[in-house]
């Protein structure tokens, strides 16, 4: 355990110096490690749509909170962080997007209505179904895309991307009774049209006389259009079709030069901090500044990997968190004081101002982490911006300030120069020191 934790420690920093500085990096799902910047700092993309309701119906109030909730979850399982979308007047959708560059596919993923049905289509038939194109009239219809449970990414028995879906009970019965006709075999079997909007997504040959609820939508599907599909079967269909007024790019409403100043006040905050750390503090406050290095490199580099949009709130709880860092190591090392001056030995010192403070610094965390989670869940994008943000640097705050802090303190003060009353801000006559103990041979003998 003693090789293991500074191994780990070694190897966290060390991956956390390439994801920060090595260009390129790929994540799990191919995209590229890089920082994403918020709205306020890069700008995006501003898209008006209005919603038009059926022939002699009006859109309601809670029909239009209906579509913005539908789109902004929508928008968030497509992969842009911190969407701002918001109702204006009657029947507007104002839809906000930070960074983005592909119109097209935020076009098609925001107008879809998501309306889903399964075709009944004979093999005689199976040439008049092309998967991309309308489907043409004549054909029965299965059932709707409200008996849809689930849905999911997935891969065919070929290794290409599908879309795994759930049934409920009554899609389930209905589809196998019709499977139970269809299926003959041989290449003769009839085939299932899955359309989505009144396009054919595919039309797969029924391969059995039962599927239990478990369908696959099966065709010549990308990795994004799975994905596409999977994320508004997922969160059903908008209550209105939705027409677009206009899509437009719009620029930072901070911009790059608020970020630099942020992050330029932020840095000379964060030297201050280490400046009363080591004046104050001497020896544990360098072996601070040392771990609060540590968690500013594994911090971002968490950002970058999740990936965290950063928006100026985000980089101001990144700041904070800086601070709720220090304040670990500040109580532990006043309590290693305290133990010193109370005639403990400077091993036995540093062990229990660490136990000591733990409890203190548990509880004060945590509490900060349940008011952070409140905020997530129940704020708006940017405050959940803020939210997250402040939960991952109070978790890695913690790992540092105990275990990262605790380890380097425990190797330095095993070195003959550390071993001086002047480096730990306390008096000779309050300073004891005592080698560590250490099992000689003739004990392990007697063991």
């Amino acid at each position: 355990m003693r090789v293991l934790l500074p191994l780990v420690i070694v190897v966290v920093g060390l991956a956390a110096l390439a994801v920060n500085v090595v260009p390129g990096l790929p994540r799990p799902d191919g995209s590229t490690i890089d920082t994403r910047l918020g709205l306020d700092l890069q700008g995006g993309l501003r898209g008006e749509y209005r919603a038009n309701p059926a022939e002699g119906e009006e859109i309601t109030p809670e029909q239009l909170g209906d579509i913005r909730e539908i789109i902004e979850s929508r928008i968030n399982q497509y992969g842009v962080a911190e969407p701002v979308v918001q109702t204006q007047g009657r029947d507007r959708i104002i839809v906000e997007l930070p960074g983005l560059q592909d119109e097209g596919q935020v076009r098609q993923l925001i107008g879809q209505t998501g309306r889903l049905e399964f075709y009944a289509v004979p093999r005689a038939s199976a040439q008049q179904v092309v998967a991309g194109s309308q489907l043409p009239p004549g054909f029965r219809l299965l059932f709707g895309g409200e008996q849809v449970r689930t849905a999911r990414p997935g891969f065919d028995t070929t290794n290409r991307p599908a879309v795994d879906v759930q049934l409920h009970d009554e899609g389930s019965r209905l589809f196998d009774e019709y499977a139970r006709q269809a299926f003959r075999g041989g290449g003769q079997s009839d085939l299932v049209a899955i359309v989505l909007d009144g396009r054919v997504q595919s039309a797969p040959e029924i391969n059995a006389v039962r599927f239990g609820g478990n369908v696959q939508i099966q065709g010549q599907f990308t990795s994004a259009e799975v994905s596409s599909l999977v994320t508004v079967l997922r969160y059903g269909a908008l209550p209105a079709e939705l027409e677009e007024v206009s899509i437009s790019r719009i620029s930072p409403t901070l911009g790059l030069n608020f970020l630099q100043q942020s992050v330029l006040a932020g840095s000379i905050g964060i030297l201050l901090v280490m400046a009363f750390m080591l004046i104050h503090y001497r020896l544990p406050g360098a072996i601070a500044c040392l771990a609060l290095i540590f968690y500013a490199l594994v911090v971002f580099a968490i950002f970058r990997v999740v990936p965290v949009t950063l928006t100026l709130a985000g980089v101001a709880a990144f700041v904070l968190s800086v601070g709720m860092a220090v304040d670990a190591n500040i109580l532990i090392f006043e309590r290693t004081k305290e133990e010193l001056r109370s005639g403990k030995t400077l091993f036995s010192a540093i062990e229990a101002g660490f136990n000591r403070a733990w409890n203190s610094i548990f509880d004060s965390n945590v509490s900060s982490i349940i008011t952070a989670a409140i905020l997530f869940y129940f704020g708006s994008p940017v405050i959940r911006g803020f939210a997250l943000v402040l939960i991952i640097g109070i978790l890695i705050s913690m790992f540092t300030a105990i275990t990262l802090s605790r380890q380097m303190l425990r190797w330095v003060v095993r070195q003959p120069w550390a071993r001086r009353a002047w480096l730990y801000g306390v008096e000779e006559d309050e300073f004891t020191v005592a080698a560590p103990r250490t099992r000689t041979r003739e004990a392990d003998a007697r063991v």
